[in-house]
């Protein structure tokens, strides 16, 4: 009988991969899908930018509708036709915002002959002061000190002047996207349901319960994001509003508008806004009534800042305080006032999409559970379940 002899086995020298330590693999692996992702967004901010005189109309829309769709739901379930309900709400918040602005317009232009006359007596009572002790400035140089001043000025108002035409750089760009915005607003709310539909049918079939759950999640949170945001810019403009009537200053009522819509730019919105009555207040009242006007906005926005915003906006969108400033901060660099206006319900949204995913609540939540009609745009209509095979 032959005898075989047991032979060795060669050892097989490891792969590239394998010779890699586990922490570096996982580096990579990480590193390449970032990269992707990174890619993917920055053509996404890419084309919105291409695209800003669609995309943000569109946005305003999806901002309205988030606010209209409760009221035009509780109205159809009071016995209104669903067309009465939406023609009311649309048509009754336009009333809402073109009487604030003709208010304020018709106040302006009766102040304006003596604001102008007040403003350039504050402005020679100003060189005045400064050309005595202790400056003693002669004309030449404060002459010199406003150019800079107002060079200073034009250069950091760069940003917002390119976010203003960034939404319509002529008269026709920003009548096509009031337009734009207001078709859009009347189909969606007419609609929704179906659009949103259309768009969970893009998703692979595997990804339509993570994409529908996740988008009637941010939906929830918008429609919190405005309502709330609605309050803390009212409470911002009757604080600011009431300090300058008390105060006696004329223009009462455009100063609080002008709060009122600067306030839905979190952390600097009404802030800037509120300058305009601390520059009033120094035009009619002197320094006295400027800084009380100036402590009266701060008292507001300390109010907002460390009240309304932890308390409500924060329970409502879920978004931490240094996330809002950063947020800001990155939207009003990329894009402006737009950017600055849609950057915190942009980050609320996809905040709690990103955590509704992640926390896999999609596999066990069924995908026909209806959701609120109160707050939520669409309606998913429960399919009749089908016998058991036999």
């Amino acid at each position: 009988m032959a005898r075989f002899a047991r032979t060795t086995p060669l050892t097989q020298e490891p792969t590239v991969e394998e010779s890699l330590p586990r922490g570096i693999r996982v580096a990579g692996a990480w590193s390449w899908r970032l990269l992707v992702i990174g890619a993917v967004v920055a053509v996404i901010i890419f084309l919105i930018i291409q695209l800003r005189l669609i995309v943000i109309p569109v946005l305003i829309a999806i901002l309205i509708s988030a606010l209209l769709v409760p009221l035009v739901n509780f109205l159809h379930r009071h016995r209104w036709p669903r067309w009465l309900a939406i023609a009311l709400a649309l048509i009754g918040t336009l009333v809402i915002i073109a009487a604030l602005v003709f208010f304020a317009v018709q106040q302006i232009r009766g102040e304006f002959p003596d604001l102008k006359k007040q403003g350039i007596a504050s402005y020679q009572g100003l060189r005045h002061w400064l050309s005595g002790p202790p400056f003693s400035l002669s004309n030449r140089q404060l002459d010199g000190y406003l150019a800079q001043i107002g060079k200073a000025v034009q250069e950091d108002s760069n940003a917002l002047i390119s976010g203003a035409v960034s939404i319509g750089s002529t008269l026709g760009h920003v009548l096509t996207g009031l337009l734009l915005a207001l078709f859009s607003t009347l189909f969606i709310l007419i609609d929704g349901k179906s659009i949103w539909a259309w768009v969970v049918r893009i998703f692979p079939k595997r990804a339509r319960s993570a994409v529908d759950g996740a988008g009637k999640t941010g939906w929830v949170t918008l429609g919190n994001f405005v309502r709330v945001q609605i309050l803390v810019a009212t409470i911002d403009a009757v604080g600011i509003g009431l300090g300058a009537f008390l105060l006696g200053l004329p223009l009462v009522v455009p100063i609080a508008v002008f709060v009122f819509l600067g306030s839905f730019i979190p952390v600097v919105g009404a802030v800037l806004t509120g300058a305009l009555a601390v520059v009033v207040a120094l035009v009619y009242h002197g320094w006295l009534a400027a800084l009380i006007m100036l402590a009266v906005v701060l008292l507001v926005q300390e109010i907002e800042g460390h009240v309304l915003q932890p308390l409500i906006m924060g329970s409502a969108v879920k978004v931490h305080p240094l996330a809002v400033v950063l947020a800001v901060a990155a939207g009003s660099f990329l894009a402006g006032i737009p950017g600055a206006l849609f950057a915190v319900p942009f980050a609320a949204v996809l905040n709690v999409m990103v955590h509704y995913i992640a926390s896999g609540a999609w596999r066990v939540a069924p995908t026909s559970e209806p959701a609120s009609s109160a707050t939520v745009l669409w309606q998913t209509v429960p399919r009749t379940p089908r016998p058991p095979r036999r």
